[in-house]
C-alpha cells in the first residue's frame, strides 16, 4: 500500500483531459487551464518534480507543450504508446527515487489501476483532484531551501551533464576540466541553514558522523567566533550542483576540530570531497596548527572514512588532542551530539596544491586564525 505521509518528490502527469482540457489527437489546440498552470508551478517553486506518463504522439504532444509555455517543467517525459506503469517505473528509476516518493495522476481509472496493479506503491489520483494537490500534506514540505526551488534546473543541468559524458572519450580528468568547474567554500549565514541541516539529514554515505545538527544549534554557532560553519556549493557550465557539502570546524590555540564533514554523493565522482579536505589541511598548514576530526562508523560510510584515510588523518595519538576534552565528543557544550562510539582521527598538515580539475573560491582560515 501506498504511504500517503511520505513526501512526493516527484508527480507524473497524464497529459489528454488531465493536464490540458481535450485529447490532442481530436484537437490540436487543447487548452490549459491557468488554474492548471498554478499547479504546475506552485509544485515546481517547492522542489517537487514534474514528469509525464502520456499515451499521444511524443512530436506532436512536447511541440504543444512549448507552445503553451509549459515544456521546461517536466523532466524524462514518456510520452509513446506504452504502458503507463513501464513508463512511471523508468521515471522513478531514472531518477533513482522509491515508488513510494512518486505520485501519478490521470482522469481514466483503468490507466490508475495499471498503475497501481504493476507499482502499488505509487500513489494515484484523479484528474478532477489536480487543483487540491498543493494543498495536500504529503505535497507541501515543511522546509523549501534555495536548492529545492531550483532543483528541476539542477536535474535538468546534471541529465545534460551525464550525456555529454556518456559521449567523452578523454579521460576522466579531461572531462572533469571540460565542465569549467567552480566550487566555492563559504561561511554560512542565516539563508544557508536550511541546506546545511538538510544535507545533515539526508547525506549517509558520505557524511563522517551521522551527527544531525538542528537549525536552532548551527543558528548558536554561527555567533560563536571559536566556530566556522561552512557551506560548500558547485557550479559548472551545465548549471549549478546546489550546496554539495558542509563543514563544521571548531578553533583551538593548537588544534583545529573537525567535527562535521557530509558531502553529497552525487558529486563523489566530481573528487569533490578529496578537494574539500586537501583545502582544509592547507589552511590548518598555514596556520600552523593540527587537524583532528571525529568520525563514527556507519554501516554506510565507509568511503568517507577512506576519504579521511587518503588525506593522511591517522589513528595516532597527540597531546593536542587533550585540548578537545575526553568525553569523545570535543562538544564544549550542550548543542553537539555525540557519543562514545566516535572516534578521534588526526593529522599533522602539510601544504596542500591547487585543485587540479577545478578553480577553489574560498576564505582564509589561515589568516583569521593568526589574526
Amino acid at each position: 500500500m501506498p504511504d500517503t505521509a511520505a513526501p512526493v518528490k516527484c508527480l507524473v502527469w497524464d497529459l489528454d483531459n488531465t493536464l490540458w482540457q481535450g485529447t490532442l489527437l481530436e484537437d490540436p489546440q487543447v487548452l490549459l487551464p491557468d488554474s492548471v498552470r498554478d499547479v504546475v508551478m506552485a509544485l515546481d517553486s517547492r522542489g517537487i518534480l514534474q514528469s509525464i506518463a502520456s499515451k499521444n504522439d511524443y512530436d506532436k504532444a512536447w511541440s504543444r507543450l512549448e507552445e503553451l509555455g509549459l515544456a521546461e517543467y517536466f523532466v524524462l517525459p514518456r510520452i509513446g504508446w506504452g504502458r503507463k506503469s513501464d513508463s512511471v517505473i523508468e521515471i522513478a528509476e531514472r531518477l533513482n527515487f522509491a515508488h513510494s516518493a512518486i505520485a501519478f495522476i490521470d482522469d481514466q481509472p483503468a490507466e490508475r489501476a495499471e498503475v497501481t496493479f504493476h507499482a502499488p506503491e505509487v500513489r494515484c489520483y484523479p484528474a478532477d483532484e489536480a487543483l487540491m494537490l498543493p494543498g495536500r500534506a504529503e505535497f507541501s514540505p515543511e522546509v523549501v531551501t534555495v536548492d529545492a526551488r531550483r532543483r528541476r534546473q539542477m536535474y535538468q543541468a546534471n541529465f545534460r551533464r551525464e550525456a555529454e559524458k556518456e559521449s567523452f572519450t578523454g579521460p576522466d580528468e579531461e572531462f572533469l576540466r571540460s565542465l569549467d568547474l567552480v566550487m566555492r567554500i563559504g561561511r554560512a549565514d542565516g539563508e544557508d541553514l536550511s541546506r546545511v541541516e538538510e544535507l545533515t539529514l539526508r547525506t549517509s554515505q558520505m557524511n563522517a558522523t551521522g551527527v544531525h545538527y538542528s537549525d536552532a544549534v548551527l543558528r548558536g554557532l554561527l555567533t560563536d567566533p571559536d566556530h566556522e560553519v561552512l557551506t560548500i556549493t558547485l557550479t559548472d557550465r551545465f548549471g549549478p550542483h546546489g550546496a554539495v557539502g558542509v563543514m563544521l570546524l571548531e578553533r583551538h590555540l593548537a588544534v583545529w576540530h573537525l567535527k562535521l564533514l557530509a558531502t553529497s554523493c552525487r558529486v563523489v565522482s566530481f573528487g569533490a570531497g578529496a578537494v574539500i579536505l586537501n583545502w582544509l589541511i592547507d589552511q590548518a598548514a598555514r596556520a600552523e596548527v593540527h587537524l583532528a576530526a571525529d568520525f563514527r562508523r556507519t554501516d554506510r560510510n565507509r568511503m568517507m572514512e577512506i576519504a579521511y584515510r587518503f588525506a593522511g588523518f591517522t589513528d595516532e595519538a597527540c597531546g593536542c588532542i587533550a585540548a578537545l576534552g575526553t568525553d569523545g565528543t570535543g562538544h564544549r557544550d550542550a548543542a553537539g551530539p555525540g557519543g562514545a562510539d566516535i572516534e578521534r582521527m588526526h593529522l599533522i598538515p602539510a601544504r596542500r596544491s591547487e585543485p587540479a580539475t577545478m578553480r577553489l573560491m574560498s576564505p582564509d582560515l589561515a589568516s583569521y586564525a593568526r589574526g
